[in-house]
C-alpha cells in the first residue's frame, strides 16, 4: 500500500526556468518522508501512515540517508494546490530501509501526471553510539502494510 502525500509548493522551490529546481526536489521529498514516517503528537489532523520514528532534536535515532536517486520525467511549474506524492517503502533491511516515491502534478488537476521519481535509502542510527542500529519490531510491523515493488527507474545505466 501506498501513501498520498500532499506537497506544497513554494516560490522558492522554483528556478529561473519557471519550473521546481532539481535541488529542491530532494527537499520536498524530504518533507514526504517527514510526513509519513516521523511521530506527531496522538490525536494530531496530521497523523497519518506509519509515523514510529521520532525525528525530534535530542531523540534516540537518527534517520540518515545513505543514498538518493532521482529521476525527473516532466518540469513543474509553480502552483498553489499541492503535489500528489506517493511513498511507501520498497525493502526493510536489518538497519535501513528503501524508501520509493512518485510525484505527480497537483492534486485534482487532470489528467493526472507522473512528474518526478525517487528512492531514498535511510539507515538508523543510534544517536549515543553513532552506530547503526537494527528495525525494530514494532517498526517493522508498522511499517509491514506499506510495502510495495521499487520504482522502475526508466533511465537507469
Amino acid at each position: 500500500m501506498r501513501l498520498s502525500i500532499p506537497i506544497p509548493l513554494r516560490w522558492s522551490d522554483i528556478d529561473a526556468y519557471a519550473h521546481v529546481n532539481n535541488a529542491a526536489m530532494l527537499g520536498l521529498l524530504e518533507e514526504v518522508r517527514i510526513q509519513a514516517f516521523w511521530t506527531v503528537p496522538a490525536g494530531s489532523p496530521d497523523e497519518q501512515g506509519p509515523a514510529v520514528l521520532d525525528g525530534r532534536p535530542g531523540s534516540e535515532t537518527l534517520s540518515l540517508i545513505a543514498h538518493q536517486e532521482i529521476e525527473y520525467l516532466l518540469p513543474i511549474p509553480y502552483g498553489r494546490s499541492p503535489l500528489d506524492c506517493e511513498v511507501w517503502i520498497a525493502r526493510l533491511g536489518g538497519a535501513s530501509l528503501d524508501v520509493h516515491y512518485e510525484v505527480f502534478s497537483p492534486m485534482g488537476e487532470e489528467p493526472r501526471r507522473l512528474t518526478t521519481r525517487a528512492a531514498s535509502t535511510l539507515v538508523l542510527v543510534d544517536a549515543a553510539s553513532e552506530r547503526p542500529r537494527r528495525i525494530t519490531d514494532a517498526e517493522r510491523a508498522a511499517w509491514a502494510p506499506y510495502l510495495d515493488a521499487p520504482v522502475r527507474f526508466a533511465h537507469r545505466r
